[in-house]
């Protein structure tokens, strides 16, 4: 799904070092008003000057139903913020370790604040698991994960981010029709665009919701007759649950359960998207932390994060939801532990990862990689899953343990 290709590793990074207002704050560029008048200005698909542009916008927001008066107020004093344009174009890319990534997030301060959310809301909570089948947990980590617990939500006014990225010509197929979106939230209400901010791909509230999603799964959970994703923690909740359980979570099942692994797995079949059960796991001499054994049947995938000397975990179906919620593998692994602390689970076993690769290092080993016929995606240093199938394909060629963990050794063997 489109929504986590644009913007979800950037946001990883900036949530996770609480990035302020000061480094995302907005552009003052000079305003061009929309065209108010009739519905039949031609589309400007990008670029350009924005009066037309905002104009085209409005007739296709009307056309698809929206009120022209709520278009207008969407669009009037709109402005390209350069700053927006600066961000799109720099996007870090994600050089964190598992371990990195998940000491940093899954602190025990997020743990004691969200445990506190869970008691505070616990009747808010109990209606999302009855409703959408997603537990507490799941939920409360991706509001710490995202905006610790709405801190830190952007503050990059929501409709010029949505105007500048439309308008500009590297996305807009992608980003115009969210900036139509917004036009119906502010026509319910729900957005006010001169004053709603937000990260500076559009992404509005708590947990960073796109306009589409929220008019899709929008829940009012206070009874307001409004969803408001800024200020209200039953909105947040509820809506939160609800879109889980559009991207597959299902009612009573895991998402991710440490193992310890023996020394001598068939580590060719480690990574997302094997084919064993848990059972077979099991078989082969793989052990839950919790004993739990119980959900033998199910598709289970063994992940190791830094290979097999470091952490060891099997994920479950519903892991796949937390997947279509963020492409990152680093992500995704962290949001699901920290699910798994707050639903009781110990701290993991750290273990003994062997050294990993520097930048220089790991991008030499990427070239070697392409030069042997593998597509990796662009060089740049990361450890993807491209690269990663790679490795554990030549790991296994090399007699290596295919892990899938670039080290040294295997750096030197190629």
């Amino acid at each position: 799904m489109d929504r986590y290709t644009i913007r979800r590793n950037a946001l990883a990074l900036i949530f996770a070092s609480a990035i302020t207002g000061a480094a995302m704050a907005q552009s003052a560029a000079p305003a061009a008003a929309p065209s108010t008048d009739g519905v039949s200005a031609p589309k400007v698909a990008c670029g350009g000057d924005l009066a037309p542009f905002l104009a085209g916008v409005k007739a296709e927001a009307i056309a698809a139903g929206a009120d022209a008066a709520a278009a207008d107020r969407t669009l009037a004093g709109a402005q390209i913020d350069p700053k927006v344009l600066s961000m799109d174009r720099g996007q870090g890319v994600f050089r964190q370790t598992f371990l990195e990534f998940s000491q940093r997030t899954v602190s025990q301060g997020r743990l004691d604040i969200g445990r506190q959310k869970m008691k505070q809301y616990a009747d808010v909570f109990a209606k999302a698991e009855k409703d959408y089948g997603v537990a507490p947990g799941v939920i409360t980590a991706f509001w710490a994960m995202e905006t610790d617990f709405g801190a830190v939500q952007g503050n990059f006014n929501t409709r010029n981010a949505l105007v500048t990225l439309a308008h500009d010509c590297r996305r807009p197929d992608f980003f115009r029709p969210r900036l139509i979106a917004l036009i119906e939230l502010v026509q319910r209400g729900d957005v006010d665009p001169e004053t709603t901010t937000g990260a500076w791909a559009g992404e509005i509230g708590q947990t960073q919701m796109l306009p589409p999603d929220i008019i899709a799964y929008g829940t009012d959970g206070d009874g307001d007759g409004h969803v408001n994703l800024k200020t209200s923690a039953p909105d947040v909740i509820l809506t939160t649950a609800r879109f889980l359980q559009h991207l597959g979570f299902q009612r009573g099942q895991p998402w991710l359960q440490e193992v310890t692994v023996p020394d001598n797995l068939p580590w060719e079949k480690s990574g997302i998207g094997g084919t064993l059960t848990a059972a077979d796991w099991f078989q082969l001499g793989v052990k839950p932390r919790d004993g739990n054994t119980s959900f033998g049947s199910l598709p289970a995938a063994l992940i190791l994060p830094q290979g097999r000397k470091g952490p060891a975990f099997l994920t479950y179906p519903n892991y796949n939801a937390y997947l279509g919620w963020n492409q990152s593998f680093i992500y995704t692994t962290s949001a699901a532990y920290f699910a798994t602390r707050f639903a009781g689970a110990p701290p993991y076993n750290k273990g003994t990862p062997e050294p990993g690769l520097n930048d220089v290092d790991m991008k030499a080993l990427q070239t070697k990689l392409v030069a042997r016929g593998y597509d990796v995606g662009k060089i740049d240093g990361i450890l993807g899953s491209g690269t990663r199938i790679a490795i554990q394909k030549e790991q296994f060629r090399l007699g290596m343990p295919a892990d899938g963990w670039a080290t040294s050794a295997l750096l030197g063997a190629l």
